[in-house]
């Protein structure tokens, strides 16, 4: 216990003496300080004393598919700074393969009596996953906001990149280049973003290009959301004659540079590619990539205002607030190529 102590009185800043105060209910604690060691105890992994078991003021969880595809760190970073300049203590709960599902590391936060849950790419954006989960918490009177992948079924704020826009801004770039075929490689059509970025690319093929819609579709490769993934559907769409591929993630679209280097074509001079996200790092890969921008910052702001609203009793809207997309043109796409890649 006492070195239990200490690494809780580390934790909340404050003393060991206080933490034994606080946790043995006596009196004299300042209330801030107070729900300080509270939430100390949460974020450690230490159960609460049964009588101190209420909810926390200060503790909202975030809960991100995956740490892998570096846009998840980047919008838990801005929303973990964002809660913290309110006051809030942010826990993060990320999915792993074969590890925590959803529902399971929703229940632990539920247990840790969290104010709020702000949910990154999760099953909302499945358009196979039963709502219900969601609905429940409702019922257990737990405030929740959604990042990407809206559902007319789910009563909560969602905060989305506009996938459909960021699809047809990147046809438009590679048109105005001179390619005429192009590909796209996405993830699973389940996915709200991914069925958003299928109808924006169709869109673009048709307005710039005068392609149908089966002839998009046949453009169209569906795949994983990893560098793996993306070569992949980049080796498929190279066999059809693509000249330029659009990629749904910035790792996807590595993986489509590594399959055009495979096929020996040059990227950009053989092969354009553009992915999405514009990852940390991303404009220091060779060579730099063109790619959509998410705004990160203003959905990750637009994201914890809303559940403090939420907790505050103050409900947001319960819609979709949209966010527009930007095209950042790097050295990863150039001029079609007079003839297409062997």
């Amino acid at each position: 216990m006492t070195a239990r102590l200490s690494d809780i009185a580390a934790q909340a800043g404050v003393s060991e003496a206080t933490v034994s105060r606080v946790l043995n209910g006596k009196p004299g604690v300042a209330t801030g300080t107070r729900e300080s060691v509270m939430a100390a105890l949460d974020v450690l992994g230490y159960e609460r004393p049964p009588r101190l078991r209420t909810r926390s003021a200060g503790l909202v969880g975030l809960i991100t598919p995956e740490l892998d595809n570096p846009i998840f760190p980047a919008l838990a970073q801005v929303i973990g700074q964002a809660l913290t300049r309110q006051g809030y203590t942010p826990v993060l709960a990320t999915q792993t393969p074969g590890g925590s599902t959803e529902d399971e590391l929703t229940e632990m936060l539920v247990e840790r009596s969290v104010s709020g849950i702000i949910y990154v790419s999760g099953l909302h954006a499945d358009t196979t996953a039963d709502t219900q989960r969601y609905d429940q918490l409702h019922g257990q009177g737990i405030p929740f906001v959604l990042v990407n992948g809206f559902s007319a079924h789910i009563e909560a704020p969602f905060v989305s990149t506009d996938d459909h826009a960021a699809t047809r801004l990147a046809v438009q770039h590679l048109a105005s280049l001179g390619h005429t075929r192009i590909g796209l490689a996405v993830g699973p059509r389940r996915f709200v973003p991914v069925q958003r970025k299928i109808a924006g690319f169709l869109a673009g093929m048709s307005g710039y290009l005068g392609l149908s819609e089966e002839q998009g579709e046949e453009l169209v490769q569906h795949s994983l959301f990893t560098m793996e993934g993306g070569q992949a559907a980049g080796t498929a769409l190279l066999a059809q004659g693509c000249t330029a591929i659009v990629c749904a993630s910035d790792m996807m679209a590595l993986g489509a540079i590594r399959a055009a280097r495979q096929a020996g074509c040059r990227v950009p001079q053989d092969v354009s590619v553009v992915g999405f996200d514009d990852s940390p790092l991303i404009a220091f890969t060779d060579p730099p990539l063109t790619t959509i921008r998410q705004p990160v910052h203003a959905m990750g702001q637009a994201a914890v205002r809303a559940v403090l609203e939420e907790i505050g009793g103050t409900p947001a809207p319960h819609t979709e607030f949209m966010f527009m997309p930007e095209l950042v043109v790097r050295g990863s796409t150039t001029a079609a190529p007079i003839t297409r890649p062997r």
